[in-house]
């Protein structure tokens, strides 16, 4: 049976900063309701962003040391089953995943990897003009807890990807939409099949990561930034994409979906609605832009810019 609601509705978002990735997502993760997230005996999927077959260091894939720390800190709540599912759109994920060398992950850890490009499958209705349903790995039916884990890029039609897009082009299989998947029509109308599929796919928990990030043209070919450390974690995916997005310096409106999923009351855009937890969102900002433009630009300067803006 399909879940219909989040673990926890209310959107209470994490920014930290350490030295070390992992150190840091690990910081993030505590100032979460994480109790309330997974319980004991859940079956928690895990579906990271191997989108192509490049180095982490690029800022197109997560880092597999991260991916292993999150594992590790999810066994703490002692779930049945930690699956890693994903299915990549650039490259076979068999591919992503050896050459990267998240097998090796997979295998000390002793989690179970699902290719999402593959079947069994289900209909997923959808509701969507080009795309009114389609296959869906039936892992969909079968779990408790989602978590995304991606980290931040721009991208030059979903104008950001992150946590909600890495749900959108990672479970639709490859083997229905074709390697890239374009074949069926997702393209025709990218930012309103990200929303209908992610309305009917709960996230419990998004970690979006600026370690290494992508400006210029995502989500495989643009420029990596190192903000070293920076995590964005939280309970409401919409929340956590909209904090996200002022990295790039985009409000909610910019990004078309993030927008849409927000006025359809899927999550949070509003971020005086938000429990905001870590450092503060201009700090962020900050190291961000120094990062990558080498000068401070700074969206919510002094105070939480409205939803809409200056103007």
């Amino acid at each position: 049976m399909l879940r219909q609601n989040r673990r926890v509705e209310k959107p209470v978002v994490s920014i930290m900063k350490d030295i070390q990735e992992e150190n840091s997502l690990k910081k993030a993760l505590d100032l979460l309701p994480m109790e309330d997230i997974i319980k004991a005996g859940d079956r928690v999927v895990i579906t990271p962003n191997w989108v192509k077959d490049k180095d982490p260091s690029t800022g197109t894939v997560v880092g597999p040391v991260t991916l292993r720390s999150l594992i590790r800190y999810i066994k703490n709540f002692n779930p049945s089953k930690i699956i890693i599912a994903t299915g990549s759109g650039g490259d076979p994920t068999s591919k992503v995943i050896s050459s990267v060398g998240y097998d090796k992950v997979i295998e000390k850890e002793n989690v179970e990897f699902i290719d999402l490009n593959y079947g069994p499958y289900m209909q997923l209705n959808l509701g969507h003009e080009y795309i009114p349903q389609t296959e869906i790995n039936e892992l969909i039916e079968n779990m408790d807890v989602l978590i995304s884990f991606t980290q931040l890029k721009h991208h030059e039609e979903a104008t950001m990807s992150a946590g909600i897009k890495n749900i959108a082009l990672g479970w639709p299989p490859a083997e229905i939409h074709g390697f890239p998947k374009k074949k069926l029509g997702i393209h025709e109308d990218l930012h309103g099949f990200i929303a209908a599929i992610c309305g009917k796919i709960p996230i419990d928990l998004t970690i979006v990561s600026a370690d290494k990030a992508m400006i210029g043209t995502g989500p495989s070919s643009g420029k990596a930034v190192g903000s070293q450390g920076l995590i964005i974690a939280g309970t409401d995916p919409v929340a956590v994409d909209t904090v996200s997005a002022r990295l790039l310096g985009f409000l909610p409106q910019a990004v078309y979906y993030l927008y849409k999923l927000y006025k359809d009351g899927v999550g949070e855009a509003k971020l005086e609605n938000m429990e905001l937890k870590g450092i503060a969102l201009e700090e962020a900002e900050k190291m961000f832009s120094l990062s990558a433009y080498n000068q401070e630009i700074v969206i919510d300067k002094g105070k939480i810019k409205d939803i809409h803006g200056n103007q």
